[in-house]
């Protein structure tokens, strides 16, 4: 019932989503102007799946960061994971600028991992009961490396990049051909809806996993696969997006536990509806210009957040 409802949630904004903007899109319009269907398939139909794709990709790499780190207070964009797809994309940029862009893609995916995985080690010497010690680490790791990055851009001359990757969330320049990676970001997280019952597993711990029969560390490595790919993906083509992977996956748990295989789909639909209704926001409050849904979704993640931290759970 719940997916249902998210379902037909999604299919409502992307039918806006595709009408919504400088120019207006309606029935009539399609059937007078034989430049409103260019304009659809080339601007509208890519904009609305790669708000659609980021969303859902990045909602369901949350979960499965919370699970690996076995923290309900981390997600990509707060464990150092986009800051090293960031820097790995300035090595390249500096080092190769002509490279074709699977290198590029395969550097962020690299440096994403590295930077995952470094979250990770750090936070094994944390006490296992300080809770609130690991979302700290981890923004302290990432802001470690987005300084690093920044210094590097401020030398080359290349701070607008990393305001790009880091910090906006923007969807307005994407059309066909250069949204496509993205579909690589949506892969990787239906990956993890097929590995759903061992995630769940290994948020019980390596030692408990490991005595239900289950391959910890394989595991391990594949959700921060799936982590650092959704992340590169998402940083190459339309910049880190703040606050899905912590706040869509909080939100689900809360109605419908913690069975994974049963709300990842939920938790996938409901990222993108949210990126998508944040872009949407941005595309009216300010008509015909527009907000970053990045920065709308700055703001509305936080109040969400705050009341996650504030509300009690109930029943």
């Amino acid at each position: 019932m719940i997916l249902r409802l998210m379902l037909l949630a999604l299919v409502a904004l992307m039918l806006a989503s595709l009408v919504v903007g400088a120019a207006g899109l309606g029935p009539a319009a399609l059937l007078a102007d034989p430049q409103a269907g260019l304009l659809l398939a080339v601007s509208r139909v890519p904009r609305t799946a790669a708000v659609v794709l980021s969303g859902a990709a990045l909602a369901v790499a949350g979960v499965v960061m919370q699970q690996v780190a076995r923290n309900r207070f981390v997600e990509p964009g707060t464990t150092g994971t986009a800051e090293g797809a960031a820097l790995g994309l300035l090595a390249v940029t500096l080092l190769a600028p002509g490279a074709p862009v699977w290198i590029k893609m395969a550097a962020a995916s690299g440096a994403a991992l590295a930077g995952a995985a470094l979250f990770l080690a750090l936070i094994r010497r944390l006490p296992p009961r300080e809770v609130l010690l690991v979302p700290i680490v981890g923004l302290v790791l990432a802001g470690v490396l987005q300084s690093v990055a920044s210094f590097i851009a401020w030398k080359a001359d290349m701070m607008q990049l990393i305001g790009i990757w880091l910090m906006s969330g923007e969807f307005s320049g994407v059309i066909a051909g250069r949204y496509e990676l993205l579909w690589i970001a949506g892969a990787a997280a239906a990956l993890a809806w097929f590995a759903a019952d061992r995630f769940a597993i290994l948020g019980l711990g390596e030692r408990t996993a490991t005595g239900l029969g289950l391959n910890a560390a394989a595991v391990m490595r594949l959700g921060l696969g799936v982590v650092s790919l959704v992340t590169a993906m998402v940083v190459v083509t339309v910049g880190m997006v703040p606050f899905v992977g912590l706040v869509v996956p909080n939100l689900v748990s809360r109605v419908m536990g913690d069975d994974l295989r049963a709300s990842l789909p939920v938790v996938a639909a409901a990222g993108g509806a949210l990126v998508l209704a944040c872009d949407l926001v941005g595309r009216l409050v300010r008509h015909p210009y527009e907000v970053p849904a990045g920065t709308v979704l700055g703001v509305l993640g936080s109040l969400l957040f705050l009341w996650l931290l504030w509300r009690p759970v109930r029943g």
